[in-house]
């Protein structure tokens, strides 16, 4: 996960090692995301297929071996190709990895898990701007790249030693006709929302990869309610909890990772802070992040539920996201940090009971399938987020003249931020769908109990 915004910081630097122009850097990104939209559909299938262990460490391999050979690329084309294979590495690992764990606890534990399973998913994120300042700056571009074969093979490791050995691998025919139209369909989708902002929304290349895929994922839709062995089980979408949070989790990543988008450019192109610089104003988010998963699981989960807590945490998201509209070029920048600090602290209110809740109707047998359709609808709605703050941006204009010199105007940055807000309250309208006693399972609430002479004394009296 901190490989997507690492590689961000390094982009410019790309542009002048291979002698490419910054409108064709985008395909470093794009055909990461799009290889990603590509694989997660299928992930669920092969892990059942192949077992979660054997599917994980090959991911983990695939992912540090892709990361290996972007280091070594000596042209721009190697790169993106490479990046590609990263993909696949990553839309394998994330969601056979959450399968997996909550197959492993019971759903009175989920919350806990979730707890700490939000700590990575949300400071990672956080950490790319600042750990691909610190690369690019003090060594080069390549170890952006390299820093992820430490951790690959140290991870690969692990799991060899600690990761318990796969039952017996059970699983359907493998869907071709749905995986067909699922890779063509979110692949062109995510090309779409991607580069639409670049492009702009009439161009025929865009126009004509929305409208292919869009007609795709419909006919995709037809074919697996059709099918008697479907590559993506849909009809999960029937249980009203399962389906209301990957609503709210759609929305919810939109504004989340949207708004961390638009703040990296507004931190460097808006207020002209260096990528080291941009990276460290972004980390109080993670530190938000950290404290926030710990109070959610522990303490607000088991008493409140899942509903209230998500409500409070999307109003949460979408005040920080206004606040940060407020800040100016002579505004205190640990006005923008404490903002970014209360961002992290209310998103986790949002992504731990989201999944804790999400799989608390999920049999065990299907855990793998819902994890593939959760992976599936964030990425995307993570893509869709930042298209259309990126869209509000272009709209409103980065740049604007003041006395012969061209100059930042920060009020499209301020615009792109209200649309942030505004998805966070959409978000909460959706989480105020959810039923906590659909969740109930997902709660342990704590009893507490008097010391044992107290009891006693009770007792004989």
């Amino acid at each position: 996960m901190t490989d997507v915004t690492i590689v961000n910081v390094t982009l410019p630097t790309l542009g002048r090692e291979f002698d490419v122009a910054p409108s064709a850097l985008s395909a470093i990104a794009v055909g990461y995301l799009a290889s990603l939209a590509v694989v997660i559909p299928a992930s669920g299938w092969v892990g059942d297929r192949f077992g979660g262990r054997r599917t994980l460490l090959v991911a983990i391999a695939l992912f540090t071996i892709a990361s290996m050979l972007c280091g070594f690329a000596t042209s721009f084309g190697e790169l993106v190709a490479f990046r590609v294979l990263q993909g696949v590495g990553g839309g394998l690992l994330t969601p056979t990895g959450m399968a997996m764990l909550f197959r492993a606890f019971p759903p009175n534990e989920r919350v806990r898990a979730s707890g700490i399973l939000i700590i990575p998913t949300a400071f990672a994120p956080a950490l790319g701007p600042v750990l691909g300042g610190l690369l690019v700056t003090d060594l080069s571009w390549r170890w952006v790249f390299f820093v992820n074969l430490p951790i690959g093979v140290f991870a690969l490791l692990f799991g060899l030693a600690f990761l318990p050995r796969d039952g017996e691998a059970s699983a359907d025919r493998f869907d071709l006709p749905g995986f067909l139209l699922s890779a063509a369909g979110f692949g062109l989708v995510i090309v779409g929302v991607s580069e639409g902002p670049e492009r702009g929304w009439g161009s025929p290349l865009i126009l004509a990869a929305l409208v292919v895929g869009a007609g795709l994922l419909a006919a995709l839709v037809v074919q697996q309610l059709r099918a008697s062995a479907p590559l993506l089980h849909l009809r999960l979408f029937a249980d009203r909890l399962f389906r209301s949070t990957n609503v709210v989790m759609f929305l919810a990543t939109s504004a989340f990772l949207g708004t961390l988008y638009i703040v990296a450019l507004f931190y460097q192109d808006g207020l002209g802070l260096s990528a080291l610089n941009s990276g460290l104003s972004t980390f109080p988010e993670a530190i938000g992040v950290m404290i926030g998963s710990q109070v959610a699981s522990r303490v607000l989960y088991p008493a409140f539920g899942p509903r209230r807590i998500m409500v409070g945490g999307l109003l949460g998201v979408g005040t920080m996201a206004a606040v940060m509209a407020l800040v100016g070029a002579d505004t205190n920048l640990w006005w923008m940090r404490l903002a970014m600090f209360g961002l992290g602290y209310t998103m986790s209110h949002v992504f731990v009971p989201t999944q804790a809740a999400a799989f608390a109707r999920i049999s065990p047998a299907e855990t793998g399938r819902a994890s593939t359709l959760f992976n599936a609808q964030r990425q995307l709605g993570g893509a869709v987020g930042v298209a259309v703050l990126s869209t509000a941006l272009a709209a409103v204009g980065t740049t604007r003249v003041v006395d012969g010199r061209t100059a930042p105007d920060l009020t499209s940055y301020h615009v792109a931020l209200l649309v942030a807000a505004g998805l966070a309250l959409v978000g909460a309208v959706a989480a105020l769908t959810i039923h906590d006693v659909d969740a109930e399972r997902t709660r342990v609430r704590r009893v507490r109990t008097r010391p044992a002479r107290e009891v006693g004394a009770g007792q004989t009296a």
